[in-house]
This record gives structure tokens, sequence and C-alpha cells, in this order.
């Protein structure tokens, strides 16, 4: 049976596309057909992201008002087998969506593929709500500072109260973290938040922790997934947040200052 996963964030500037990107990419390298939605209505960017921009003809409302096939909207991935992005419209507003069509939408993609995830624009609009609404799991991203994660915790209240499942009394939605720019240099000096303090205010299922990385910018400056960047911190990070969704145990890493050389330190203290 399908999952639906939503990629949300109460703050935008968090990583939410990067994300989606990195994670779909990551279900797809481990066999699962993937399809990753972009859901925020007029600020297109997932398709950027993923490199796939000039392969645009129709989008997500163009399959909601009939304009096209969902299969004519559908972009395979030339680089991951089993991995599929729809994206969405640059000039129509958010009220183009609409439950029934991105319901009928869901239910047929879930005939042909394991995961759909979904890219949320970030806070509680209109855009966002409708991809919370479908969440069979929802995967909060926030960057380790205060406004950040007061604005996730708003968004944890409203998939308790507004999700379909929370609608119709079903089991709740599968709640996880996803920490994103830590920077263990600066949560030492006391200028972010400690995965900890996080994991306090918030309360949820710790899914993983992506270092600030250079290799971020980068990957996304060439419309490719960091994931695929198995060789950068933040790629081997985002793989290691899939398998542990997958349900494998595995250690986190990244959340330690790196051990400084004497030439470090020398340079340091001249500089």
């Amino acid at each position: 049976m399908a999952k639906i996963i939503t990629m949300t964030s109460g703050k935008g500037g968090v990583g939410k596309t990067t994300s989606s990107a990195a994670f779909g990419t990551g279900l797809a390298l481990r066999g699962f057909k993937t399809c990753i939605i972009d859901f925020d209505v007029g600020l297109r960017n997932l398709d950027l992201i993923m490199g796939c921009e000039r392969r645009v003809v129709f989008d997500f409302i163009n399959v909601i008002n009939g304009e096209a096939r969902l299969s004519q909207a559908l972009i395979k991935d030339k680089r991951v087998e089993n991995l599929y992005i729809l994206p969405t419209s640059q000039t129509r507003d958010k009220d183009a969506l609409t439950q029934e069509g991105v319901g009928k939408i869901l239910d047929e993609l879930k005939k042909e593929f394991d995961y759909i995830l979904c890219d949320s624009p970030a806070g509680i609009e209109k855009g966002a709500l409708m991809a919370l609404y479908w969440a069979d799991h929802a995967i909060i991203v926030t960057n380790p500072e205060v406004s950040s994660v007061r604005d996730s915790d708003r968004i944890l209240g409203v998939i308790q109260a507004k999700s379909r499942r929370a609608e119709q009394g079903l089991e709740p939605v599968k709640e996880h973290l996803l920490v994103t720019r830590y920077d263990p240099d600066r949560v030492e000096k006391g200028e972010m938040l400690k995965v900890e303090d996080v994991l306090e205010i918030l309360a949820i299922p710790l899914l993983g922790i992506i270092p600030e990385s250079p290799a971020v910018l980068k990957a996304s400056n060439v419309g490719m997934p960091v994931v695929l960047d198995d060789k950068s911190n933040a790629g081997q990070a985002y793989g290691d947040a899939v398998g542990r969704f997958l349900g494998e145990t595995i250690e986190h890493r990244f959340i330690k200052p790196e051990k400084k050389g004497f030439l470090d330190r020398l340079l340091r203290r001249t500089a």
C-alpha cells in the first residue's frame, strides 16, 4: 500500500525543498518507486533542485483542472530509476488546489508508487494544509533556532487536528523530526540550540540531523539532490535519515565539532 509523506515546516528557508528532493531520491535509491509532488503553487522550486526545469510541459494544476493527463505531467528522473517528479504551476495561485482534485490525483498515484512525497509550502496557508491533510507520515523540518522550532510546534498542532487521519478517527499521522543546517561549532558556542533542546520542545522522534554544508548549495545550483553526493557529510546524513525511516538502526553522525589538528589551532591563534 502506497504511503504519503509530507515534508513540512513552520518557517520558510529551512531547507524543506532540498530535503524533499534528497529524501525522495534516497527512497528511490533503495528501490522504492517514488513520486515527489511540488505543492508550492506560484513559487515552483522543486524542478530546479531536481534539475528538470526545462522538461516541465504540464503540471500538477493542469492535471487537477483536466487540462492534461497525469502521465503527461510526471517527469521521470534521468539519474535514478524509480524516481518521478510532479511539478506545480508558477502562474496559478493556491486556490487552484482543491481537496477533491488533489485526492483524485493521489489515489491515481497510489496505484503505481510505493511512496508519494509532498513538498509542502511553509506555514499553514492553503497549499500547506492540503499537503498535510493527506499525510500518512509528516517530516517536520526545522533549524536549531528558537523561532523555527516554535513554528514547527504550531505545525504539529495542525497535523493533530486537521489531517484526514484525525478527521476520520484513524491511526494518527506518524511524525518525524529532521533538523537541518546544524553547526556543532555554533552549538558549542551557544549560538544554536542543541539537538536535545529541540527534542525537548517538539517531543517527536528524531529522523536525522543534517549538518550545515557547502555541498547543499553546490548541489542545488547544479540541479542535483545532495543525497547523490555521497562523499559529502550532508549527503550521507540524508542517506542515514532514509535508512532510519525504513526501520534501520543507524547512529546519528555530524553532531559534534570536528577535532582540530595542531596546524588548524595554530592558524586560528595567529589569524
